[in-house]
């Protein structure tokens, strides 16, 4: 995997947007406003995807690439490092599921709004 998939396959999702809200270094995928994903570029070598917890501490067990999110709340978080452990097929799937885990917890009228955008 490198940043240019990873930027492609993140904003493919409906209503995902990219921005460096912490420094120059740290892209950021969000969700009407809620981060679902984000990773240092310069280096790109691992991510942050948020995932449900039971699902993050059995990742974690299997995968010795998959760690408590770097920085983030180890319970709701997830770091993936890239390397040759993984798949893209897999990085990507965890990347979907982070994305559908913040919006299903997305209001409903925020829902809404999104459901509206992508018409």
């Amino acid at each position: 995997m490198n940043v240019e998939s990873y930027t492609h396959f993140c904003l493919q999702q409906p209503g995902a947007t990219a921005s460096f809200p912490f420094d120059k270094h740290t892209l950021v995928f969000k969700v009407m406003g809620k981060i679902f994903t984000l990773a240092s570029i310069f280096p790109f070598e691992r991510l942050n995807v948020k995932c449900d917890p039971e699902k993050a501490i059995a990742l974690r067990e299997a995968y010795p690439s998959v760690l408590p999110g770097y920085h983030m709340h180890k319970k709701h978080w997830n770091t993936i490092l890239i390397n040759q452990e993984l798949t893209d097929h897999q990085i990507f799937e965890w990347i979907k599921d982070a994305y559908w885990l913040v919006v299903n917890q997305l209001p409903q009228k925020t829902k809404k709004a999104l459901s509206t955008q992508n018409k």
